[in-house]
């Protein structure tokens, strides 16, 4: 009693124990009493003596505005009470404000709830970066409001005042209700925040719905936000330098989105937390304020921004069904149409077969075996004509094929017999007499195919083959850490709730599972789909094929481009693990990871460019090897240029010249066949070639042909090196691609000109495949140039950038670009297969090799 009355003594301005206490102690107890009683007034005495603060607590009432003073010798305490009703749930504001100017020590507010504390102080320091420190004289807090499991209570809250200043400072505090403290479904919501008044709303979930996006808007872009989404518990995290404690958070300027889950909230409720920041550094913004010392305060000026929030329901299990169906039945789609095609075909094929052979007229009513079912055909006659034809063009042209001597195609089976002796390449590439006759052949100025297809086609296939087996072992070894370190992507930004460390579309980012955008993912399906489908067209061919080689069929030994599908496998494959990456890449697209993306385009790119090469000159095109080699080359810059290359002018200069001197060595290689060598005296060799060509003579390129291509493709390159020089583009692996698809486009168009320059006609499929494609491609690179988000600025910024779905309320735009790349990949593959499919019945030494 003597304890509780000193306690008194120092908060009721009561110097002692009640007389009444005493008496009774003086009555019940024996000297050893009186004594403690004494030695407690002493102590309680002594307290009062050592801190004579006036505590006066006051009955205050909401929505009316205090003007008080207090000083380090008073203290106020400010007591309300509310009814709080289960059933609604009102909030509570508490906004301050000092007057004053220029006090020496900060005022203290304290309110003290039911199941919560709130403190703060003004002025209110907000720290930015390199602890540039921010004063705010005027605060708005919204109270915590615990939840109560009766139908109506009252609950006490009190706001205590205090400060250690001797001089007086004067202060408004002002408690109100905020009327609009839940938010509804789909109903607007506008108010103004601050760095120093944050504000915070609750929304409950509606029967029936599960999934809901908040978003927020403002038609301003600074000052930056942060946008939180937090459990229903106190205290709330509402300040710039704690919002990030719990739940969910992104910055914004203008727009912001948040895709919140009924399970993730085991209250059926969340806050609604948006708060500005003290600077704007985050969202993109310039840092306008340099102190001269480190403990200087910094006006920040006016931070007041306006906001509207409205939270909408998210889309329904049957949409996620109809996506999957959508995406699903697109791509079967093609399968449906090849399978009608190659049943078309094969019928073709049994008509043409019959033709060949007359039901009245059997092999053996001729008295002889057929070397090949086509010897019955219109295309016996031909060859006779053409094999005798030969002879004397030979005869007459030696200039131009210096020697070689055209073959009918009777003799074709013997030789090529003969020719399979040989198992080991290298034994047939490495003597002397073999060098010299391909100086002779391949330094010709006018090449045809024949003379490029002189090795064993056994060796040459397996050669070729290689391009598959190498790129499924690196598709392996590269996927798996990939998919393994998306997970942990994905995991990380589940844990932290940071919306910042991934680009998404928030607009159109539909979650399943763990994942946060699952159609971005979906709709990569296309890459893997129509990949396995060229595999499967190309298996097919490969099997016509062999059969053909199997019954010694000419046209197949003799005609047409020489048949090596090893980089067709390649190819598709590559689109498969294009559309694996991808997905991984969206599983958290951010610019760490965005070598995912696009590793295999760089692959693609030089696969289809190797193709083009390989299918009229297939003895020197480039070996798996070193083809993939140089791909290596590539990524290993590209991740370079991610991690170092923005702004790096020394990166830049380097890879510049690195480009340039890889363009010529290529020109060289090209434009030469590969004969000739990288050697010391290299230099001597060139003064002698220009001395001899452009000094003594004047004379133009013996291949004029290749010169334009190699002219074109020198110009190409070093007006895209410039570029980089000069602009130095931050997102280098789309520069890089940007190279290769500029001169895989270049290649193709001299291949399609060359091809109808030579007198060759493109047939009626590989026509409606070129038409078809590029139409496709057009409107893909439309979607693709939508930007629905960029690394390349900061997770504020990117979000201004975000729509909403476009198709089936599922898919966006990036979506779409998916869904169309992947035909127009799928589109020009079949382009590069079947181009050429009016030189089957042509013989090689009469198709031209450029």
């Amino acid at each position: 009693m003597v304890l509780r009355s000193c306690w008194k003594s120092r908060h009721k301005n009561r110097p002692g124990p009640t007389a009444a206490a005493a008496a009774a102690l003086r009555g019940r107890a024996g000297p050893a009493a009186l004594l403690w009683l004494c030695a407690t007034q002493l102590v309680c005495a002594g307290g009062a003596l050592a801190e004579t603060k006036n505590v006066v607590q006051k009955d205050a009432e909401f929505d009316i505005t205090y003007n008080d003073t207090v000083t380090s010798e008073n203290q106020t305490i400010y007591a309300f009470n509310h009814t709080v009703s289960r059933n609604k749930t009102e909030g509570v504001r508490v906004t301050v404000d000092v007057l004053s100017q220029g006090f020496e020590s900060p005022i203290l507010f304290v309110v003290r709830q039911k199941q919560a504390v709130l403190s703060f102080q003004i002025p209110l320091i907000l720290r930015g970066l390199y602890q540039r420190k921010y004063p705010y004289n005027h605060v708005g807090r919204t109270l915590c409001q615990p939840p109560t499991r009766a139908a109506s209570e009252t609950q006490y809250f009190f706001v205590d005042v205090s400060t250690l200043s001797s001089q007086g400072t004067n202060y408004q505090l002002r408690v109100s209700r905020v009327e609009s403290f839940t938010l509804h479904t789909d109903k607007k919501f506008s108010f103004t925040a601050s760095p120093s008044q944050p504000q915070y709303f609750k929304y409950d979930f509606p029967e029936g719905v599960d999934t809901v996006i908040v978003k927020v808007n403002s038609d301003m872009t600074f000052p930056c936000s942060v946008m939180s989404i937090q459990d229903i518990q106190c205290p709330v995290y509402d300040l710039d330098n704690n919002v990030a404690f719990i739940g969910m958070y992104q910055t914004m300027t203008k727009k912001g989105a948040i895709t919140v889950q009924r399970k993730d909230f085991p209250s059926n409720s969340f806050y609604v937390v948006v708060v500005v920041k003290t600077e704007d550094e985050a969202c993109g913004g310039p840092l306008r304020f340099y102190p001269l010392r480190p403990d200087e305060l910094i006006d920040a000026g006016n931070r007041s921004k306006m906001i509207d929030v409205i939270v909408t329901p998210a889309i329904e299990s049957e949409v996620y069904v109809m996506g999957m169906l959508f995406c699903l039945g697109i791509f079967l789609s093609f399968y449906l149409l090849t399978f009608v095609m190659t049943c078309v075909e094969n019928r073709g094929m049994k008509k043409k077969e019959v033709l060949q052979f007359p039901a009245d007229m059997s092999p053996a009513e001729t008295g002889k075996t057929p070397a090949s079912p086509y010897e019955y055909g219109s295309f016996a006659d031909n060859g006779s004509t053409l094999s005798s034809e030969a002879i004397t063009d030979s005869a007459t042209s030696t200039d131009n094929n210096y020697g070689y001597v055209e073959r009918s195609l009777d003799s074709v089976g013997r030789i090529r017999h003969e020719s399979l002796s040989s198992v080991e390449e290298d034994d047939y590439d490495t003597l002397d007499d073999i060098n010299s006759d391909k100086n002779i052949v391949r330094t010709k100025k006018f090449l045809y195919v024949s003379d490029l297809s002189r090795k064993d086609k056994r060796i040459l296939s397996k050669k070729y083959q290689i391009y598959f087996w190498n790129i499924a072992t690196i598709a392996v070894f590269y996927a798996l850490p990939v998919v393994q370190l998306v997970i942990t992507y994905q995991t990380v930004v589940n844990v932290t709730g940071n919306q910042d460390i991934c680009f998404y579309n928030f607009l159109c980012a539909h979650p399943l599972g763990a994942l946060s955008a699952f159609n971005n993912i979906l709709s990569n399906l296309g890459y893997v789909l129509l990949g396995l489908l060229f595999l499967l067209i190309v298996l097919k061919r490969d099997i016509v094929h062999q059969r053909a080689l199997v019954r010694n069929d000419l046209h197949a030994l003799e005609c047409g481009i020489p048949k090596h599908f090893g980089l067709y496998y390649a190819m598709g494959t590559a689109l498969m693990m294009e559309g694996l990456l991808s997905a991984c890449y969206h599983v958290c697209p951010n610019y760490t990871n965005f070598q995912f993306d696009t590793s295999f385009m760089y692959m693609i790119a030089g696969l289809c460019m190797l193709k083009l090469y390989q299918k009229r000159h297939p003895d020197i095109n480039a070996s798996a090897y070193t083809a993939y080699a140089c791909l290596a080359g590539v990524i290993f810059f590209s991740v370079l240029g991610v991690v170092f290359g923005k702004g790096n002018a020394v990166f830049w200069i380097v890879f510049s010249v690195i480009h340039i001197l890889a363009t010529m060595l290529l020109s060289t290689q090209l434009y030469y066949m590969g004969r000739w060598r990288l050697d010391s005296g290299i230099m001597r060799r060139i003064l002698n070639v220009v001395y001899t060509d452009c000094i003594r003579q004047c004379s133009g390129p013996m291949y004029i042909d290749r010169a334009v291509l190699l002219v074109m493709g020198n110009i190409v390159n070093w007006s895209l090196a410039a570029y980089g020089l000069l602009e130095r583009p931050n997102d280098f692996a789309s520069y890089l691609l940007a190279i290769a698809i500029c001169n895989l486009l270049l290649y193709f168009a001299f291949y399609i000109i060359m091809k109808l320059r030579s007198g060759e006609r493109i047939q009626c499929l590989a026509l409606v495949c070129i038409l078809f494609t590029a139409v496709v491609w057009g409107l893909a690179l439309y979607f693709f140039f939508q930007g629905l988000s960029t690394w390349q600025k900061t997770p504020a910024e990117s979000r201004e950038h975000n729509r909403d779905c476009i198709l089936l309320s599922f898919f966006d735009d990036h979506d779409i670009w998916h869904f169309l790349s992947s035909i127009a990949m799928f589109g020009s593959f079949l382009v590069l297969m079947t181009m050429d499919d009016d030189l089957d019945t042509t013989q090689r030494d009469k198709i031209f090799a450029f």
